[in-house]
C-alpha cells in the first residue's frame, strides 16, 4: 500500500491509497481486490467514513497485479484510549451502523454474487498450540468451529473489524478501512474478531467493548464467536505464540465459549 500524492494543473493537491495485492493472497484469492471494490461501493451508503473507490484494476490487466486506488482518509489506529468508554462506545456504534446496511440482492449491481457467506477462516493445521493447557477443548472448539453456524440473522459484516482498522483524530472515530473481507453472516463474527485482536493487548477492554456492543445493539452476545475467531487464528496463535497473559486470556475464553455452547 502507498500513499501518492497527486497535483493537477490548477496546482489541487489530493492524496490518494494505492492497494496493490502482491502478496500470495493474490494467488489463493484472485478475486480479492474484486471483493473489496464490491464492498467499498456497498459501505458508500454509511454514516462511518470508508475510502472511497477511485479506480480499479481487479484483474491486474493494466498494471500486471489486482489494483484498487482510493480516497485516503485522516486518523490513525488507537489501541490505548485515554477515554475508554467513549472509544467503546465509537467502535460498537460503527459495527452496529454496518450491520444495519440492507443485505444486497441476488445480481444488484453484480454486488452479492461477489461478497459471499461468512466462513470461518482456513488453517493450514487446526492442531491446538503447544502452549495450551486443555487439548480436550481446544479439539472440541474446532468442531464446533468448522460446524454449524450460529442461528442468527444475516448481515453485512466487515469480517476483519478490530482497532487497527479503525482511525481516529483527536478521540473522534474518523474511518474504518480494509473491507476485503467484507461477508454476509451473524453480527457477532466481527464482535468476535474485535474480542480477540483486544486479547492480545487488553482483557478487560475487550469486556468493556462487548458489553457496549450490548448496550448499543440491544442484543446479547453469543460466545460462540469466540470460538470462531480463536480457532480462526489457530495457525497465528501456533507460530507466534502470544504473551503468558494473553495465552491465558484466550485459552479461558475458548473455555468457557466451548462451556456455553456445549
Amino acid at each position: 500500500m502507498h500513499v501518492l500524492t497527486l497535483r493537477d494543473a490548477q496546482d489541487r493537491v489530493e492524496r490518494v491509497v494505492l492497494r496493490r495485492y502482491v502478496l500470495p493472497v493474490a494467488t489463493h484469492e484472485p478475486d480479492v481486490a474484486t471483493r473489496e471494490a464490491a464492498a467499498l461501493r456497498l459501505v458508500e451508503a454509511i454514516g462511518v467514513p470508508t475510502p472511497a473507490l477511485l479506480a480499479a484494476d481487479p484483474t491486474g490487466a493494466e498494471v500486471g497485479v489486482p489494483t484498487l486506488l482510493m480516497s485516503e482518509l485522516d486518523g490513525r489506529p488507537v489501541w490505548e484510549p485515554r477515554d475508554r468508554g467513549r472509544w467503546c462506545r465509537a467502535l460498537a456504534e460503527a459495527l452496529v451502523e454496518i450491520h444495519e446496511l440492507p443485505v444486497p440482492e441476488s445480481g444488484v449491481n453484480g454486488v452479492s454474487p461477489v461478497i459471499s457467506a461468512s466462513a470461518p477462516h482456513r488453517q493450514r493445521s487446526y492442531a491446538p498450540p503447544r502452549w495450551a493447557r486443555d487439548t480436550r477443548v481446544w479439539e472440541r472448539a474446532v468442531e464446533i468451529a468448522l460446524g454449524s453456524a450460529v442461528d442468527a440473522p444475516a448481515c453485512v459484516v466487515h469480517r476483519d473489524f478490530h482497532p487497527g482498522n479503525v482511525l481516529w483524530v483527536r478521540g473522534r472515530l474518523t474511518g474504518v478501512v480494509d473491507w476485503q473481507h467484507t461477508s454476509i453472516g451473524p453480527a457477532v463474527v466481527d464482535v468476535g474478531h474485535t474480542r480477540l485482536n483486544l486479547f492480545f493487548a487488553d482483557a478487560d477492554l475487550a469486556e468493556s467493548f462487548t458489553a457496549t456492543w450490548e448496550a448499543v445493539a440491544d442484543t446479547d452476545y453469543d460466545p460462540w464467536a469466540d470460538i470462531v475467531a480463536i480457532i480462526g487464528a489457530l495457525d497465528l496463535l501456533r507460530t507466534g505464540p502470544p504473551a503468558p497473559r494473553a495465552r491465558h486470556t484466550i485459552e479461558a475464553a475458548l473455555a468457557a465459549a466451548v462451556a456455553s455452547v456445549g
